[in-house]
């Protein structure tokens, strides 16, 4: 069936999509002897639908599949989708607000109940969109981290780090959200740059309370739960009052005053710290450094506790203007009495990052409560030695490998992970609490948990059966720290930890674990890719990945983050729609180069959609040649020209792909499709061809394209045929005929033609005019060249000699073959006198300006190199002047 004149991507994409959705044919083969080559997709967010990022990380990933597929590779990809706690709970929390009901009305049951139908008929939106963009996972494998066999793997994991000691529940500061009322992890607070106040109080000295020490604090509303003072050691303005006393504002407490090199700043503010270790993560660490008491203001509302104040010392009538306001509210009063008090000494407007919920918005109150801990950093029983090791003795390869001192400077510093979440929806913490009335005989006592990965029958102390399971859940990301290997089936019948114990080691686990490469953003770097690589070396005693190519953000055109506010988000299923799939991810797959944002803009991608419609025309060309009478003549030079360029790309992006640079494999097979074949060897066929040639060189064109434009691709391609990556015949690139002749047409046809094109480009030739040529060469491979040159630059008669006498009326130019004269009649001449005119009218002007400027006073100030670079470019511009004048003097005779 012929294909049809104009490329129409849907109907192609939506056809491929249901082909392989029916034939599966991405399943690996777990019989297969061939090397394995395994990634496991980041999971997306249940809730999530296609944005940029997705869009580009997908790609890269099939990009890096399918590859590996046509090298020979038994690859397997295996796709999945997270949970997303707080996310998926807040949908759904939303849509019963519709009805005016609540989770708190349903109960903990009926709600995740509820979740569970939600993700059934909305869930599965983001896999759908992963499959329209062509990703060639093993959808059979497709997995959901709360799917049984990954739920059991997160108890067995919980319940191992228990008991080795590595999970402990304690009551630290954490980030809390007030409306979501739940701990947040580092990367679910969004940092929003926000202009603030920096206030200027007086905190007077117990020994002389004429005398005072002004802290600078951009919270005043928590310093009545302030517990010292600091100072710098180093400061001589303070570091006498090192071991004083002062009076706390507003309250009936005295604090001390502490030197603390590491959190005292000299240069900022007064060079006096509030210490509230209550309410700021590095005060709590100074805190513990002087043992400093704790004291939490705010109740998990985000308003002021009653009996807080009352335990903080707070006076009336302070105290009643406080009790039970919010945190901005209770900011106001405080402020208020401090000036009505005189101990507000000034505020200055501060610019300031708010860390705010990256589900509700609300700003985050760092919050002093009892949580779950992963213990990362013990010096005894590390997580993060290992994982720092490994990066750094290479068997984990970060791409590009400047990211390894980001990744060294986290890791070396790595505080423990608060991994409970005050939430319902996710794994619920497999630990259960006594609660039996007679708790004398229970040794436990409700505060010492039953963690097992089943719930236990009775209390092992007192026998209660009256058990309650831990109300937390997990946070999503310890879920996923251990995807590349929970994927795979572990921990295994008998859950044994070690890979070497083949009887209980899953078969996919033994056969692509580890896995061969992980595609990720830099932003995860740390909160997901290191938490893997800890998992995985502590779990498995490998590796999770032996390769992360880590990608940099999609921005817009001028190179903003895009944004709904900014009204700059490009939707890629609206662009796929607009300009066809393949375009998209060649456009994602050109812009990734390592350590660079991708800035974006529709006029680059349609660009691609062009170069798709130049492969479908191609094709259409190739369909509509048919067999050539010339079919049985002798091997065509720029056949042999082809060849030996097809290699030579094979070869780039084959050595682009080992080196992780999709940007340069794109670039290379543009150049060569969209010039090299299309625009040159299509052209030079025209003059003879073999039909079986040139559909042989398509034939892997196709191939090596297939990667980045699957869809095109594979239409044009025979459905049935295994897709290979062509193999370069080393003894016809290495054959010295072959060399020469290929050297040749790119010496003496190729330059030729453009050469001559560029002066009928020049001079105004109409394309439909032919010229005549005088060749001064005696080169016996012209024969040969001919026959393209008079077709290519659209030549009419040829006069070649040795020592011909050079024709006044030509254009000249310089070739491999000598020299080449342009036969001119007076209307070209013509023509090239108004160009020439032109163009030294416009050099005369920056002459003149020039020479103006050389000649002004305020010249010889200008530093020496602008000077010189002014004289020079004022003579180069003389010296050009005197040449045209003479080629116009040549012109005019002619004329």
């Amino acid at each position: 069936m012929p294909l049809d004149k104009v490329y129409d991507p849907s109907q192609i994409e939506e056809k491929w999509v249901r082909i392989w959705e029916e034939t599966t044919p991405f399943s690996p083969n777990l019989e297969s002897n061939d090397p394995s080559f395994s990634m496991v997709i980041p999971p997306p967010n249940v809730t999530g639908v296609l944005h940029l990022g997705h869009a580009l990380n997908t790609t890269l990933q099939d990009i890096l599949a399918r590859y590996h597929r046509m090298k020979g590779f038994n690859v397997l990809w295996i796709p999945g989708t997270d949970h997303a706690g707080i996310a998926t709970q807040n949908v759904v929390e939303r849509e019963l607000a519709k009805t005016g009901e609540s989770r708190y009305g349903l109960g903990r049951e009926a709600f995740i109940d509820r979740v569970w139908k939600w993700k059934q008929s909305s869930g599965g939106t983001i896999i759908s969109q992963l499959k329209r963009l062509g990703a060639s996972c093993d959808f059979s494998r497709e997995q959901f981290t709360l799917d049984p066999a990954l739920s059991a793997a997160v108890q067995e994991a919980f319940v191992r780090l228990y008991h080795e000691g590595l999970i402990y529940r304690a009551k630290r500061l954490i980030n809390w959200c007030p409306q979501c009322q739940t701990a947040l992890s580092d990367i679910e607070v969004e940092h929003e740059e926000t202009q603030g106040k920096l206030y200027h109080i007086r905190y007077p000295l117990v020994n002389d309370p004429a005398q005072f020490l002004t802290v600078a604090t951009t919270r005043p509303e928590t310093m009545l739960a302030d517990t010292a003072v600091a100072v710098h050691p180093d400061d001589p303005r303070f570091n006498r009052l090192i071991g004083q006393s002062v009076q706390l504002p507003l309250t009936t407490r005295t604090i001390p005053i502490v030197g603390d090199p590491i959190l005292v700043d000299r240069e900022f503010g007064t060079g006096a710290v509030k210490i509230t270790p209550g309410h700021d993560f590095n005060d709590e660490k100074a805190g513990k450094r002087h043992k400093l008491p704790t004291i939490s203001l705010f109740d998990p509302t985000g308003s002021v506790s009653s009996s807080v104040l009352i335990e903080a010392g707070v006076i009336e009538p302070v105290k009643a203007t406080l009790s039970g306001v919010t945190v901005l509210e209770g900011r106001k009063q405080v402020v208020a009495a401090l000036e009505e008090r005189g101990l507000l000494v000034d505020v200055k407007d501060h610019l300031m990052a708010v860390g705010k919920c990256y589900r509700c918005k609300s700003v985050i109150e760092p919050f002093c409560s009892l949580q779950w801990f992963v213990k990362v950093n013990d010096q005894d029983n590390s997580l993060a030695g290992p994982a720092i090791l490994a990066v750094r003795e290479k068997k984990v390869r970060l791409i590009p490998e400047s990211w390894e001192a980001n990744y060294f400077g986290w890791m070396e510093n790595i505080e423990d992970w608060c991994i409970s979440r005050q939430i319902w929806w996710g794994h619920q913490i497999p630990a259960w609490y006594c609660v039996g009335r007679d708790k004398d005989q229970c040794l436990i006592n409700c505060s010492k948990p039953i963690v097992s990965a089943s719930a236990p029958l009775n209390c092992p102390a007192c026998g209660s059966t009256d058990l309650r399971q831990d109300p937390d859940v997990l946070d999503t990301w310890f879920s996923s720290a251990l995807w590349p290997f929970s994927t795979m089936g572990w921990p295994g019948n008998n859950g044994s930890d070690s890979l070497g114990k083949d009887k209980v080691t899953p078969p996919l686990l033994k056969k692509f674990y580890p896995t061969t490469t992980l595609i990720s953003g830099f932003d995860i770097l740390f909160f997901w890719v290191a938490r893997m690589i800890m998992m995985g070396l502590h779990f498995t005693k490998a590796v999770p990945f032996q390769n992360v190519y880590i990608h940099a953000l999609v921005r817009d055109a001028q190179g903003q983050k895009m944004s709904k506010s900014k009204g700059n988000v490009i939707d890629p299923i609206k662009i796929m729609g607009k300009y066809g799939t393949d375009a998209l991810r060649f456009t994602l797959a050109s812009m990734a180069s390592p350590g660079r944002d991708v800035k974006l803009a529709e006029e680059r991608i349609e660009g691609y959609r062009n170069f798709a419609n130049k492969l479908w025309n191609a094709a259409r060309f190739l369909e509509m040649l048919g067999n050539p009478e010339n079919q049985g003549v002798n091997v065509l030079p720029h056949d042999v020209w082809i060849r030996m360029k097809l290699y030579e790309t094979i070869e780039a992006v084959d050595a682009a792909m080992d080196r992780y640079r999709f940007d340069e494999a794109a670039e290379i097979l543009y150049q060569f499709v969209w010039h090299t074949f299309c625009d040159w060897y299509l052209e030079l066929s025209k003059v003879e061809s073999r039909i079986e040639t040139i559909t042989a060189i398509f034939h892997d064109i196709l191939c090596l394209l297939n990667p980045f434009m699957p869809f095109i691709t594979q239409e044009l391609l025979s459905s049935s045929e295994k897709i290979v990556f062509p193999k370069i015949d080393k003894a016809f690139v290495n054959d010295p005929d072959h060399i020469a002749i290929a050297r040749s047409v790119d010496e003496k046809i190729i330059d030729t033609v453009s050469k001559i094109r560029n002066v009928r480009g020049e001079m105004n030739i109409a394309s439909s005019e032919k010229v005549d040529l005088v060749i001064m060469t005696g080169d016996s491979d012209l024969p040969m060249a001919l026959p393209y040159i008079t077709r290519l630059a659209r030549i009419g008669e040829v006069t070649t000699g040795e020592n011909l006498t050079p024709p006044k009326h030509a254009a000249e130019v310089s070739t491999a073959w000598g020299t080449i004269y342009i036969l001119l009649s007076p209307s070209h001449i013509q023509k090239e006198i108004d160009r020439v005119e032109k163009n030294l009218q416009k050099m005369k002007k920056e002459t003149l300006s020039l020479e103006n400027r050389l000649g002004t006073p305020d010249f010889k100030k200008a530093p020496p190199e602008v000077q010189e670079k002014t004289r020079l470019r004022y003579d180069e511009l003389l010296q050009k002047g005197q040449e045209i004048e003479q080629q116009l003097l040549k012109l005019r005779e002619w004329r």
